[in-house]
């Protein structure tokens, strides 16, 4: 069984932002399966299926950012599942913009949902999709930035890329995580 993760900030307010990225890929995978979400005990959306030929828990964490962990954490423990078998899609302001890598551990980078679930999980090894926001261009402090809205174009760009995401999940639950590092980054 693996988990995918898609970090986020639950409400209204914060749907389309780019902090929200991995709802959005993960909405995009429950879309894909006609899945619906529902509300668990841990705090957070779920939806269970087989994709790929794998049982798969699909996870929106409703805690805020901030606190990811805990509920990543509290549905790894219901469903025993390893770290190596949970991989969170988050948003990177280090990459640039609509760029997808997958790496396999690592440290935060910053992110404080990523900060959280390494807390929470009390490792690093775990596999990630990271998916590029790009530094903005204008004296926007980061903060406003990644709790701002995409504007057309840059959703366009994202939702580009949902195939892309989707196709290097299934290659690591397939092949493995370096086979998704391999033809993923590269293509990338």
């Amino acid at each position: 069984m693996y988990m995918i993760v898609g970090l986020g900030n639950p409400g209204q307010q914060y749907n389309g932002t780019r902090h929200n990225v991995g709802f959005m890929m993960v909405d995009y995978l429950a879309g894909k399966n006609n899945l619906t979400f529902t509300h668990s005990k841990w705090k957070a959306l779920v939806a269970k299926t087989i994709i790929w030929e794998e049982s798969i828990v699909l996870l929106k964490p409703q805690t805020y950012m901030n606190l990811s962990g805990t509920a990543v954490v509290q549905a790894a423990q219901f469903y025993k599942m390893q770290p190596a078998n949970i991989i969170v899609i988050h948003d990177d302001l280090d990459m640039e913009f609509a760029r997808i890598k997958i790496v396999s551990g690592g440290g935060d980078g910053g992110h404080k949902g990523i900060r959280s679930i390494i807390e929470q999980l009390g490792t690093k090894n775990f596999p990630r999709v990271k998916i590029g926001l790009g530094r903005p261009t204008s004296p926007v402090l980061p903060e406003k930035y990644v709790l701002g809205k995409f504007d057309s174009e840059e959703k366009e760009m994202i939702e580009q890329k949902m195939p892309v995401v989707s196709e290097g999940i299934r290659i690591s639950l397939q092949q493995g995580i370096a086979a998704a590092m391999t033809m993923i980054n590269r293509k990338e």
